[in-house]
């Protein structure tokens, strides 16, 4: 079986602006399309809750005081729901404290009103290379699970103990085979899991561990 990477269709990353003043809304999209970038304004927080969905890729222009619900509140439903979405809050003045307590809790940065074009863009451009290579991630570590999903009931065996640090032999008496089948799955593994080394494998394995919460 052929298992040799597709290419990737490219990231469509978008920035979603959530901001009741109308006016900033649309400086903002303005701005950013004049830099190259895509972008979707929502009047409230309540209404981009409404569009949320966890395939969201791209970055979040968050103002941290609204009517109704606010950009604190919104960050905290976001977090949630398990968003990985960078966050970059739009403050006032005597909004700092607020949005460095958002930092603590997981936001990527914040800018202060009025802001400088340039240092908006550098900050947006900064939450989407993070956004990218959180997607990447996910992407390799889905990728590695459908390869081990895809191994026999025997060579998932072999897989466990060849990363636990096994020899062929050691692999041959555990499992009660010989030591040249042990080869022959050993080649399958490496075959379909797509990598070329006991490194690349081992890392392959690792991604798809359960993280520490």
């Amino acid at each position: 079986m052929n298992h040799a990477n597709k290419t990737p269709a490219p990231l469509e990353q978008l920035v979603y602006i959530v901001d009741d003043d109308e006016a900033l809304r649309d400086s903002l999209i303005w701005l950013l399309e004049s830099a190259g970038l895509k972008a979707q304004a929502f009047d409230s927080a309540e209404t981009f809750l409404t569009a949320w969905s966890d395939s969201m890729s791209g970055c979040l222009v968050l103002d941290i005081r609204m009517p109704g619900m606010s950009g604190l509140e919104l960050h905290e439903r976001l977090n949630a729901m398990h968003s990985t979405l960078p966050v970059i809050f739009i403050t006032g003045h005597g909004d700092v404290p607020m949005a460095v307590s958002a930092l603590k809790k997981g936001a990527a940065d914040f800018i202060e009103k009025p802001f400088n074009d340039y240092d908006m863009i550098n900050l947006i451009q900064n939450a989407l290379i993070t956004d990218r290579k959180r997607h990447d991630a996910r992407a390799q570590e889905a990728d590695a699970q459908r390869r081990i999903e895809a191994l026999t009931p025997r060579e998932r065996e072999v897989l466990e103990l060849i990363v636990a640090g096994r020899l062929n032999k050691q692999i041959a008496d555990d499992l009660g085979i010989s030591i040249k089948t042990v080869e022959v799955h050993r080649a399958r593994v490496m075959e379909k899991m797509g990598v070329h080394s006991l490194a690349e494998l081992v890392q392959h394995v690792m991604i798809t561990s359960p993280k520490d919460e």
